[in-house]
């Protein structure tokens, strides 16, 4: 004859373990899939230049443009900066439009030395109180850079330094749809 409560005690017992798997991996899915899958559409944002001009992504609309969010204590965007540069000399002439978005943690003396000792071409904006990374998806991770059509939808995400040919084809294509 068998112990009903050894019976039921051992089940729940078996059960947890896949139960606490099913409960991470489909954590683990959600956090990676809002990590590295792109919004539909651009959220609204407001950008503070250097300059202390306000652009937003409204006034970005029928542009084709970047927006990299980056911190000068990031070692990955302090590296890729100088190829932020080319790419945006490259398509700027074909209507390319790019804010680099320093974090709000990032001292506004570093960012505006670095702007200038760096000529930065494009525009630099200081995200003071973290508002547009929170509307950009809650951007932590630098660099991250977005990709946006003249429609204002977001064609790519990419955290980390971008593969630069495959950027280039991808602006060439927008870029191309824009004219």
């Amino acid at each position: 004859m068998t112990n009903p409560s050894s019976a039921t005690s051992s089940s729940p017992r078996k059960v947890w373990p896949f139960a606490v798997a099913v409960v991470v991996v489909a954590l683990l899915g959600w956090f990676g899939y809002r990590a590295m899958a792109p919004a539909n559409n651009v959220p609204a944002a407001t950008f503070t230049l250097l300059s202390g001009e306000k652009v937003s992504t409204a006034d970005l609309k029928g542009k084709v443009y970047l927006i990299n969010f980056w911190a000068t204590s990031c070692a990955t965007c302090v590296k890729e900066m100088p190829d932020m540069v080319r790419t945006y000399e490259q398509f700027k002439g074909k209507g390319l439009e790019f804010v680099a978005v320093a974090m709000n943690y990032d001292p506004p003396m570093y960012v505006m030395n670095y702007a200038k000792t760096r000529g930065l071409p494009f525009k630099v904006a200081m995200d003071s109180d973290g508002a547009a990374a929170k509307a950009f998806g809650n951007v932590q991770l630098t660099p991250t850079t977005f990709v946006v059509n003249k429609d204002g939808r977001i064609l790519k995400r990419y955290v980390g330094e971008p593969e630069w040919d495959a950027l280039h084809k991808l602006l060439d294509g927008a870029l191309a749809k824009s004219a």
